[in-house]
């Protein structure tokens, strides 16, 4: 459930919170059809898709970054406890999420800094926890970082016309907004954010107004953590398609091919937010699309 490698001078290591099969492939992302899985079943089953079903197998995690003296994470999944009346797969879970992320040798007081790299259900879950039957932040001495444009479009007080209103629904106040009542959310403008001399968010917009990616450059290595900028491998081989779940489909397709070509282009490692099995890609260009040349080496030994 834990496992670490090394990019450059910062470490990484993946704590799984839930893992199984989420949704028929062909309705996660709506532009595919059964034979275009079946054509890829040799790269899809059984860590990513299962033939029989037809769904897709995701997983939620973090990452925890230790980067320059500092603990940060990537994300911090769908938490325990949480009412989600329109996705339950999520809703009410007991996951045993922070017994792990102890097992990786994070404590939630050792936190420095959160990244929520968009402000959606399963990616803000665990900024919070219920204590004496209220929200209080999960890590009390971290720093939130959230983009203002996903902060300020998931604020239901702003109105917005929103796509996955109902499937995030009580999201914004169980999960976001006390921590922002705590004084530990810093919301960034603008198209980046340097956290260190290592890590940088920037913004690739479309699956939310704000949805970023974290750009790690390191001695030479390079990572770029890119949350639902995809769901599946067949979004790397067919980057114009986008999940049912992304609020502006083109935007977030014009996203996912630039970063996706920033990837290929500086040799760096691909790690989305829910890949079953094998979790990060070494992705190549082929002629106008991508593909799959491996896999990273995660592996089961957490070294901390």
């Amino acid at each position: 459930m834990t496992a670490t490698i090394e990019i450059g001078a910062v470490s990484v290591t993946r704590v799984m919170e839930w893992e199984g099969l989420f949704a028929p492939g062909t309705e996660l992302i709506p532009a595919s059809d059964p034979q275009s899985w079946d054509d890829r079943r040799e790269l899809l089953a059984p860590d990513h898709w299962d033939p029989e079903s037809g769904l897709v197998r995701a997983c939620l995690q973090t990452f925890v970054l230790r980067s320059e003296g500092k603990t940060i994470l990537v994300d911090t999944g769908a938490g325990d406890h949480k009412e989600r009346p329109y996705i339950p797969v999520f809703g009410h879970l007991e996951t045993g999420f922070l017994a792990r992320l102890e097992e990786a040798g994070v404590r939630p007081e050792d936190v420095d800094v959160v990244v929520n790299t968009h402000v959606h259900i399963d990616h803000v879950g665990w900024n919070t926890y219920l204590a004496d039957r209220a929200w209080v932040p999960t890590f009390p001495n971290a720093r939130y970082l959230f983009s203002k444009a996903d902060f300020d479009y998931w604020n239901p007080l702003n109105g917005h016309e929103r796509r996955g209103a109902f499937v995030n629904q009580n999201m914004f106040e169980d999960s976001v907004l006390p921590v922002a009542e705590a004084g530990l959310a810093d919301p960034w403008e603008g198209d980046t954010h340097r956290i260190d001399a290592n890590l940088t968010l920037e913004l690739a917009p479309g699956h939310t107004p704000g949805l970023s990616v974290l750009k790690l450059e390191s001695e030479g290595e390079r990572a770029v953590f890119v949350g639902d900028l995809l769901h599946s491998p067949v979004q790397i081989l067919s980057p114009d398609w986008n999940s049912c779940f992304c609020e502006d489909p083109d935007r977030a397709a014009r996203s996912r091919r630039r970063v996706l070509s920033w990837a290929a282009d500086n040799n760096a490692l691909l790690v989305p937010a829910h890949l079953g099995g094998q979790h990060a890609a070494e992705v190549v260009r082929t002629g106008d699309d991508f593909a799959i040349k491996g896999w990273a080496a995660f592996h089961d030994d957490v070294t901390v």
